[in-house]
């Protein structure tokens, strides 16, 4: 490119300034420039090198595109005038020496912490709501404890129930399962593991009977859900009513919520911390083995505590084996829930406590806890 690539400059038709051909100046020769330019015209003067400029995007940007174009490739003035420009008319140098940030740049992202997952405020307030209810209605009035249990199983059915429906299109009848769990529960505390049973079969055949009623599209899937939801969600209840019989009732009971409650905060506390190890990543990745080791050392500790302080006839190493099955228990308990959530393709069974999910989720490591509590127990120390 030659000289007349700067672009035309005012007087530009003097003679012999800009015009130049093979065979010297012509006089009165038009501006020459890249629209004047002969073909054979040699090129004498490398193309400058104009500095990268941000490149910037949207409506809000169209100043800056203009400024973009005003370098010198497309200024309307002589090399001469432009060496005396200002660093406002010389956009390009002065972006150079002070670069424009990217107004569009996110910000470093922080380091994340590690996190709990739920609102812990809010887990932390709702259980210790439930603790002041339940402890309440145990030592005061051992009925009224009962019936807590009983509204529980019926919340629970319900979001069993519900969830199955949405999800895999399974219609169990709930009102013979709500009815026939309430029974359960009331019957395991007056006739004991015989009144369970009974309760229990009765539950059964009431939602054979019951699905019969609707067309017979689905009803094996439908009767084995509900099936499936009565033992497992009243009959395993029924077990803490058991446990009330007992003259040391209340404190039993007491034992059983504690021990369990510590499994799950010592799981959650140590897996939080030091947890690196899955234990079942295919069913609830967020558990680990070093949880586990914490689940069973704080429930063994508690579990000595307890059967040497609260229960009548209890020794401490009766404590640590039983702090030791109610972790076990408590762990398979919580991935036999997981399982089913990951098979209904959902995180919670219902939203009725913050922070907690639903009650399905808080009896979840509860429900088969209850049995083996109940049968320790009795052997330790008798049924009275």
């Amino acid at each position: 490119m030659n000289d007349s690539s700067w672009g035309a400059p005012p007087g530009a038709g003097q003679a012999g300034y800009w015009g130049t051909s093979e065979r010297g100046p012509v006089q009165g020769a038009a501006p020459a420039g890249p629209a004047y330019d002969a073909p054979e015209a040699p090129h004498t003067r490398p193309m400058p090198i104009v500095p990268d400029v941000p490149a910037y995007g949207g409506d809000q940007d169209d100043d800056r595109g203009a400024a973009r174009l005003s370098g010198p490739l497309f200024s309307s003035r002589p090399p001469q005038s432009r060496s005396h420009d200002t660093p406002q008319a010389r956009p390009f140098e002065a972006a150079s020496q002070n670069p424009e940030p990217m107004p569009d740049a996110p910000p470093p992202a922080p380091q994340q912490k590690k996190s709990a997952g739920r609102d812990l405020g809010a887990a932390i307030g709702v259980g210790v709501g439930l603790g002041v209810v339940i402890v309440a209605s145990l030592f005061v009035v051992k009925a009224v404890f009962v019936g807590v249990v009983a509204v529980a199983v019926v919340v629970g059915l319900w979001e069993l129930t519900k969830r199955l429906e949405e999800r895999k299109g399974i219609n169990a009848p709930l009102v013979p399962l709500a009815l026939g769990g309430a029974a359960m529960v009331v019957a395991g505390y007056v006739r004991g593991a015989e009144g369970a049973w009974v309760a229990m079969a009765l539950t059964a055949l009431a939602v054979l009977v019951w699905r019969m009623t609707e067309p017979p599209e689905g009803y094996l899937k439908d009767v084995t859900a509900g099936v499936f939801a009565a033992f497992y969600v009243p009959f395993l209840a029924t077990f803490v009513a058991m446990m009330l019989t007992a003259d040391d009732g209340p404190w039993r009971v007491l034992t059983f919520l504690l021990l369990t409650v510590v499994s799950d905060t010592g799981a959650y506390a140590v897996g939080w911390r030091f947890g690196k190890t899955k234990l079942a990543p295919r069913i609830s990745p967020g558990k680990t083995r070093e949880g586990l080791l914490g689940a069973v050392s704080f429930a063994m500790v508690a579990g000595a505590l307890c059967m040497q302080f609260l229960i009548d006839d209890g020794s401490w190493w009766q404590g640590l084996l039983l702090g030791l099955a109610v972790a076990a228990s408590a762990t398979l308990g919580d991935l036999g829930e997981s399982m089913i959530k990951r098979d209904l393709g959902i995180k919670d069974m219902g939203t009725l406590l913050p922070g907690h999910g639903g009650i399905m989720d808080r009896l979840d490591s509860l429900l088969p806890t209850a049995p083996v509590v109940w049968l320790l127990l009795v052997l330790f120390v008798g049924s009275g």
